[in-house]
C-alpha cells in the first residue's frame, strides 16, 4: 500500500466566521491494494477551491444540491486528473477525467460514476483550463450572460461585471463583449486588478470600489446606465450598481461573497429602497444555476474552447502548488487575493 497525502475538515469555521487555512487539516493515507468493480483509481493533478465552497463548511449549506461537508472527513470539490487503474467499462489507464466531486487526495479510489472523460485538446494540454474557462466558471459565466443577460447584438448596451476579477467575473465580461455588449466595466478591489482587466482582458474600465467612489465611476464610465449586470458580490456594491441601472434591465445572479461568511438566506434579501428600484424599473433578478441547463453544457464547452484558441477569451490563473497548502489557498481566494481562477497544482508530472 503505497502512502498518500489527504486534506480532511479541521473544524468548522461557524455560520459568521471568517474561513481559515486552519480550518483544514492534511494527513497520510493509504489505499486499498485492489479495485472493486466500477471504481476507478485516480492520480490528482489539480483541484479548484471556488467561492460556493464556503457553505460546504457549515453544518447546514442551505441549499438542496451542496451537501455540507464532514467534519474529519476527506473535503471534495472540482478536480481533474489522470487514470492510473480502471475497472469500469468508461475508463482506461492514462484518460483524463474530471468530477464535481473529486476528494482532496493526492491519489483517489472513486466510483467510476463521479467520473467524466475530458478530451485534453480542448485545452490545448492545460488541464487546469477544465476547472475555469473550460469548466463550471466558464460555463456559469455563458449560460449566466445568455440566459439572463439578454445582450442583444447592436443594441448599444453596457454591463457591469462586479467580483469582476475572479474566476466567473473575468470571463463574464469577455464573454458580455463577445455576446454584443459595447461597454463592459467591472469592479474589483486593487489597481493590480484594475489594470488587469483594461490591459489584458479588454474591459473598457474597471472601479476599485475599496478606493473610488462607485456612484460617481459608475457614472462616469458608464452614460448610458447600466442595461446588464453581472453580480458576484451582492452586497453593498450591488445595491449601488442597481441603482444606476436602466428599466426594464438585468441582473444576472451568479454570487454573493460578500455574504458567505454571514448567516442570511440565499440569494440574500435586498434593502427596501433597493428592491423598489427593482419594481420600479421592472428589473429582473433572478437566481442563476448552471446545473439547471445542462443540455447546454456540451456545446457550451465547445464553444468556449474555441474562444480560447482564437485568443477571444483569456484566462489568468493564481496557482499554489500542493495540496497541503490548499487551505491557505482557500483563506486567500475568499479575501479576494487571486487574480482569475484559483487553482491549486497537486502533480505536475
Amino acid at each position: 500500500m503505497g502512502s498518500i497525502q489527504k486534506v480532511v475538515l479541521n473544524f468548522r469555521p461557524g455560520k459568521n466566521g471568517e474561513p481559515v487555512a486552519e480550518n483544514f487539516r492534511t494527513e497520510e493515507g493509504s489505499l486499498p491494494q485492489d479495485l472493486q468493480e466500477g471504481q476507478v483509481k485516480v492520480c490528482t493533478k489539480c483541484l479548484s477551491v471556488d467561492p460556493y465552497m464556503r457553505c460546504r463548511m457549515n453544518e447546514d449549506t442551505g441549499v438542496a444540491y451542496v451537501l455540507p461537508w464532514q467534519v474529519s472527513s476527506v473535503v471534495t470539490g472540482g478536480g481533474v486528473g489522470v487514470v492510473e487503474e480502471s475497472k469500469h467499462l468508461k475508463f482506461q489507464k492514462c484518460d483524463v477525467v474530471t468530477s464535481f466531486n473529486w476528494p482532496w487526495q493526492s491519489q483517489a479510489i472513486v466510483d467510476g460514476q463521479i467520473l467524466t472523460k475530458l478530451d485534453p485538446q480542448l485545452v490545448d494540454g492545460h488541464l487546469s483550463y477544465f476547472l475555469g474557462a473550460v469548466g463550471m466558471p466558464g460555463l456559469t459565466s455563458l449560460l449566466g450572460v445568455r440566459e439572463k443577460g439578454h445582450v442583444t447584438p447592436g443594441a448599444n448596451q453596457t454591463m457591469v461585471v462586479s467580483g469582476a476579477a475572479g474566476a466567473c467575473g473575468m470571463l463574464a465580461g469577455q464573454i458580455g463583449r463577445l455576446e454584443g455588449c459595447s461597454r463592459v466595466v467591472g469592479i474589483c478591489g486593487t489597481e493590480e486588478k484594475c489594470q488587469v482587466l483594461v490591459c489584458e482582458m479588454g474591459f473598457d474600465a474597471a472601479i476599485n470600489y475599496k478606493q473610488d467612489n462607485i456612484v460617481e465611476k459608475l457614472r462616469e464610465y458608464c452614460p448610458a446606465g447600466v442595461d446588464a449586470y453581472f453580480d458576484n458580490v451582492g452586497g453593498d456594491t450591488s445595491n449601488t450598481v442597481i441603482g444606476q441601472m436602466n428599466q426594464n434591465s438585468h441582473i444576472i445572479l451568479c454570487g454573493q461573497i460578500s455574504q458567505y461568511n454571514k448567516d442570511v438566506p440565499y440569494p440574500p434579501p435586498l434593502p427596501p429602497d433597493t428592491e423598489a428600484i427593482l419594481k420600479e424599473r421592472n428589473i429582473t433578478r433572478e437566481r442563476f444555476l448552471m446545473l439547471d441547463y445542462a443540455d447546454k453544457h456540451e456545446v457550451g464547452l465547445v464553444l468556449l474552447s474555441q474562444w480560447l484558441k482564437e485568443g477571444k477569451l483569456k484566462v489568468r490563473e493564481t496557482v499554489v502548488k500542493g495540496l497541503e497548502n490548499i487551505g491557505a489557498a482557500f483563506e486567500s481566494m475568499m479575501k479576494g487575493g487571486n487574480i482569475g481562477k484559483q487553482i491549486v497544482l497537486v502533480s505536475d508530472e
